[in-house]
């Protein structure tokens, strides 16, 4: 997806280097999650958001919003997420369609384990973490928008052998999304 911002051709996939950027060097921990997650991991698709999971207690500051440039507007409130159960900060892109949002890790165990075992990549020569894929597919599946499982679909098939069955497995026991789980599986093409 490629927008124009005051005359300057911008990709989703640039904000969200600049965000991954700006985050390392501020300090906070953090991970890539959402479309680009399982892009990474299977087939991609378009998108207009990034989504980054943070370990932070408040919000980002002042300085950071600066940090990222002028063309980033942060919103002034934090929001609820209702099926994440956290706080969530978001900023737009002037001039494009574009925003990222910045969900606060939660208490959530799975949520917990997912961040402890993000995964560090070097993409245009910065350091991203994403999660692994199986907790894409974990967590794709308590969502279960279509998009949700058409994702879940593409990094099965991308992944498939790859995958801890188990470790994906006992997560969807857990979450009463087993059968979603068989059901997806079901339809994923053997390489």
């Amino acid at each position: 997806m490629v927008e124009e911002s005051g005359g300057d051709v911008v990709t989703i996939d640039d904000v969200a280097l600049r965000v991954a950027e700006a985050l390392g060097a501020a300090g906070v921990p953090f991970m890539l999650v959402g479309g680009f997650s399982s892009n990474f991991h299977g087939i991609p698709r378009s998108t207009k958001d990034a989504d980054f999971v943070v370990q932070l207690s408040a919000p980002l500051n002042a300085a950071f919003a600066r940090t990222l440039g002028p063309e980033f507007e942060a919103e002034p409130q934090l929001s609820f997420e209702t099926n994440t159960g956290t706080q969530r900060q978001e900023f737009r892109v002037a001039g494009t369609v574009f925003k990222v949002e910045v969900f606060r890790l939660s208490d959530d165990a799975h949520d917990q384990e997912r961040f402890r075992r993000r995964q560090p990549t070097v993409v245009d020569g910065r350091q991203v973490l994403f999660p692994t894929a199986e907790d894409v597919i974990i967590w794709k599946l308590r969502w279960a928008r279509s998009k949700d499982r058409d994702d879940v679909r593409a990094v099965m098939g991308v992944q498939q052998d790859k995958l801890d069955w188990p470790y994906i497995e006992g997560w969807c026991e857990r979450h009463g999304t087993r059968a979603l789980l068989e059901e997806i599986r079901r339809t994923v093409p053997k390489l």
